[in-house]
């Protein structure tokens, strides 16, 4: 009995061994791998938001485009997210780049100058929405006890004198915001009104609630026949009824929510907008999209040949991965709701559901065109087009074989979830011949012991 429990010690110290040389093993490359891991997410994963705008009836805030830190990347796109109180206004003014809206929750009324006329259009949820560069604009939220949530794109642009980020010109303003007509001589700006210059000064230091305010702080009403928003564009319009002309020829809302499917199967769809859809996609030269997967399927891995991508999580959990050209994995990245991310041009990358519960994502790409997805695998992908000779020898194997891998995946763009690999999976074969040799020993061992008790 003392030599068998001798023996068996002996093993065990032995297994033992090897487990943690293995083991040791495997760490030493994930520790590799999660260190590419971890440099890609700062990379490709933007968690950076600052507040662009913030007072106690909104907030805008933005991950900034431009050129990543520390790499030769550049992602030509800001993303914002603007969050407007009950009864709120976001006041008038125009920006040095294109705005592209995403209505995500709640209402809005936006009002902005198209063809020298003052525009006004109601959002609803999944409505996009175009603003050009130069454009006055306004955005209000009127619906009582409803938070507005909107998403956009703001373009990276090279003629703001230099700065990283767009630019906003607030048209309206007082103390806080300050209005770009202070900035004249008051002489000259009182002449060019047509009001006192007394009248001139209370009207550009009443305001100090800042760019987003609640509209019962607006100009009170016995004072609104002398100031009003209104008769404010309609003095900058050279007097004509603005009233008269919210309804006129500007383009309207699309609604993204209520677009059919562009594809459609048993593991999700998925929508796409772009100029051939919507005209106004031109002035920004993005399009949208919105993906939703059930719980574990994902989108087949593909290669966007025309376009960068961003995409924002707007419900449930997954991972986002991403391929460096030369074949290694540049992020495996788990992503939740309100997370952001983008894909450069050409880059190998797919979108994964977790496993409990559905995973929605809306983005914008760089391409109002077409932007026609490379998909390296399923049913329509490049590993059925390029099927014969040439690619099987790429792969040192016959074509026969070949065709069975591609074949093995019948479904497309959007694939089924695969059951999880065992632990032995991510062994070499050598490591998992030891393995299984040992755990029999430990197994017979522990047999033999029990007998030997009994």
């Amino acid at each position: 009995m003392g030599k068998r429990k001798s023996l068996l010690l002996l093993v065990l110290v032995l297994f033992s061994a090897l487990v943690a040389s293995v083991g040791g093993h495997w760490r030493e490359r994930d520790e590799e791998e999660s260190e590419q891991r971890t440099q890609g997410e700062k990379w490709f994963l933007l968690r950076h938001l600052h507040d662009v705008v913030k007072t106690h009836a909104g907030v805008m805030k933005l991950v900034n485009g431009g050129y990543r830190r520390g790499t030769s990347f550049h992602t030509p796109m800001h993303i914002g997210f603007i969050s407007m109180e009950p009864n709120s206004l976001f006041i008038p003014q125009y920006l040095d780049s294109n705005l592209l809206l995403f209505v995500h929750h709640g209402e809005a009324r936006v009002g902005h100058i198209y063809g020298d006329e003052l525009a006004e259009r109601g959002l609803k949820p999944g409505d996009v929405y175009t603003i050009p560069a130069g454009s006055a604009f306004y955005l209000e939220n009127r619906v009582e006890n409803q938070r507005l949530h909107i998403i956009c794109s703001i373009d990276v642009t090279s003629e703001s004198m230099g700065w990283h980020a767009f630019q906003s010109f607030f048209i309206g303003g007082g103390n806080y915001p300050t209005s770009i007509l202070a900035g004249f001589d008051h002489t000259t700006l009182s002449a060019a009104l047509n009001v006192s210059t007394a009248e001139l000064s209370t009207f550009l230091t009443r305001q100090s609630s800042g760019p987003i305010m609640h509209l019962s702080e607006t100009i009170p009403k016995e004072e609104e026949s002398t100031w009003s928003l209104r008769k404010f564009l309609l003095t900058l319009l050279n007097g004509e009824d603005v009233v008269e002309r919210v309804n006129h020829k500007a383009p309207s809302a699309y609604n993204l929510y209520n677009r059919k499917a562009d594809f459609k199967n048993d593991y999700g769809w998925s929508k796409k907008l772009d100029e051939s859809n919507y005209s106004p996609l031109k002035i920004s030269g993005n399009d949208v999209y919105l993906v939703n997967l059930s719980p574990g399927s994902m989108v087949a891995p593909h290669v966007n040949p025309t376009a960068i991508e961003y995409g924002i999580v707007l419900k449930g959990t997954g991972r986002i991965q991403i391929v460096y050209p030369n074949g290694t994995l540049a992020m495996n990245a788990r992503v939740r709701e309100g997370d952001v991310f983008w894909v450069p041009r050409y880059f190998p990358f797919c979108q994964i559901a977790s496993t409990n519960g559905p995973f929605e994502f809306f983005g914008f790409t760089t391409s109002a065109r077409r932007n026609h997805q490379q998909f390296l695998v399923g049913k329509n992908s490049l590993m059925q087009s390029l099927r014969g000779p040439e690619f099987a020898a790429a792969f040192g194997i016959s074509e026969k074989r070949l065709k069975r891998i591609a074949n093995a995946q019948s479904e497309q763009v959007i694939l089924p979830s695969s059951s999880p690999a065992s632990p032995h999976d991510k062994a070499t074969e050598p490591e998992r011949k030891k393995m299984v040799k040992f755990e029999k020993m430990i197994e017979s061992f522990g047999n033999d012991m029990i007998m030997g008790f009994d």
